[in-house]
């Protein structure tokens, strides 16, 4: 009951990821024989499309003929996902939400692997980047959210020790003492 909220939270994000996800692969593959090309707009077609691709390997066509190996991580992480996510505190919301995405993006395409021979359904063409689908894209977002909230954090935690030694240093100044007989942080630990 004590992590209950922090489930929710956890599976409402993956669950809109791993939904939109699902939904978008069976759209393709019902409507769009596998190696077609859509794009209505001919201009744009060279920028981005809507391709059908199947992927047996990692995120945007890594590691090719690994689908077994990527299945079997996916469940790792996801079950290291389960298990961490309600330990997070909740004012770290960056670290949260790169879970959720992550979950979702890890179970989206799982799903494909268990029932598509191992392989995942890619879609999204842009240029010349490797085709992609929304779980793809949720990992990937998941990951720049993280590396995103670890530097928001390290920031504040650096603002938030400039600021205590600046207070330290002006209450010396007020005490009268200057900033040499001030002892250093070394010499007040006895090293």
């Amino acid at each position: 009951m004590k992590y209950l909220r922090d489930y929710l939270i956890l599976l409402g994000m993956a669950g809109i990821v791993i939904l939109l996800d699902q939904w978008t692969k069976v759209l393709v593959r019902n409507n769009l024989p596998v190696g077609g090309v859509w794009m209505p707009v001919d201009w744009l077609r060279p920028y981005a499309r809507i391709v059908h691709w199947y992927n047996s390997g990692a995120v945007f066509g890594l590691f090719q003929n690994g689908g077994i190996v990527f299945a079997i991580l996916a469940i790792l992480v996801a079950g290291l996902i389960l298990y961490y996510f309600p330990r997070i505190p909740r004012r770290d919301w960056t670290l949260r939400l790169a879970m959720g995405l992550q979950l979702g993006g890890a179970i989206g395409n799982l799903i494909d692997r268990l029932t598509k021979s191992w392989q995942v359904t890619d879609f999204i063409s842009v240029g010349t980047f490797p085709v992609f689908n929304i779980a793809d894209a949720s990992i990937t977002i998941g990951v720049f959210v993280l590396v995103l909230g670890a530097w928001l954090k390290e920031r504040s935690e650096k603002a938030a020790r400039l600021g205590s030694e600046q207070a330290a240093a002006e209450s010396a100044l007020e005490a009268g003492l200057t900033v040499d007989s001030i002892p250093a942080a070394d010499e007040a630990q006895g090293g």
